[in-house]
């Protein structure tokens, strides 16, 4: 190759670099055959369909709510293994019942969570300090010792933390409590599917006593009251779980 061929080469390498960075920063990355707008973790205790199955119900969940209730409603809803949290504000408690009943009406609801407030739509303050917080949430999960961080779902609405996922009743502790710990949380309501520590360990692909949390757990910020109350509804062949308060002194 001459020096002339040479100095025409480096541009158009550079050209097809850019174009390779272009396409990279705008085509979806696709894990485990879904896109980024529907990702599939890894790590998630749910197999890829359950977490597709997931995303397209809290989709669908969200759109039959819009429908009917409008604008007066802002409606978040979030899905782990057919359990639907519902968080965000309606206009009254008949606009609140309502919501909760076409949820549970989507298919493959299996129980819904109404967290739903009664009031105005939370500023853009409130909801990007709920943002803010969720990020800190998931980093201190990431960074606690025991906990599966990659199969808990974290919301937050209003600076109440949610936490859904499939754990452990020693992971779900841990998790809360580290949750509970974070400046600017106002409570944590716990919403998992308490699985035993071997089909924990199954379903991580570990060996008994190496990522297993112990038996028992450290102290706790706060006393933690179970029962979702009123504010969960069951589908005819509901499973386990609940939801369980840890209010924040």
């Amino acid at each position: 190759m001459t020096l002339k061929t040479r100095f025409h080469a480096i541009p158009l390498a550079a050209a097809l670099t850019a174009s390779v960075l272009m396409l990279s920063a705008c085509a979806p990355v696709v894990v485990g055959g879904a896109a980024a707008g529907a990702a599939v973790v890894a790590t998630d205790r749910r197999s890829s369909g359950t977490q597709l199955d997931d995303q397209n119900i809290s989709f669908k969940v969200e759109h039959v709510i819009s429908q009917k209730l409008g604008d007066a409603a802002h409606v978040s809803a979030n899905t782990y293994e057919g359990m639907v949290l519902l968080t965000g504000e309606v206009p009254n408690d008949a606009a609140k019942a309502q919501a909760g009943s076409l949820a549970q009406g989507v298919e493959k609801v299996r129980k819904v969570a109404n967290q739903l407030t009664i009031g105005p739509a939370s500023s853009f303050n409130v909801r990007s300090n709920d943002t803010w917080l969720s990020s800190k949430v998931r980093s201190e999960l990431l960074n606690t010792k025991f906990v599966p961080s990659g199969s808990i779902s974290v919301t937050t609405d209003k600076s109440v933390v949610y936490l859904q996922g499939k754990v452990t009743q020693a992971e779900g502790e841990y998790a809360a409590n580290a949750t509970a710990g974070i400046t600017g949380v106002a409570k944590v309501v716990k919403l998992f599917d308490i699985i035993s520590r071997e089909e924990a360990v199954r379903l991580s692909g570990s060996t008994p006593g190496t990522n297993a949390a112990p038996a028992t757990t450290g102290s706790q910020h706060a006393p933690i009251e179970t029962g979702g109350g009123a504010a969960e509804t069951a589908a005819p062949a509901g499973g386990g779980g609940g939801a369980q308060a840890m209010p924040i002194k």
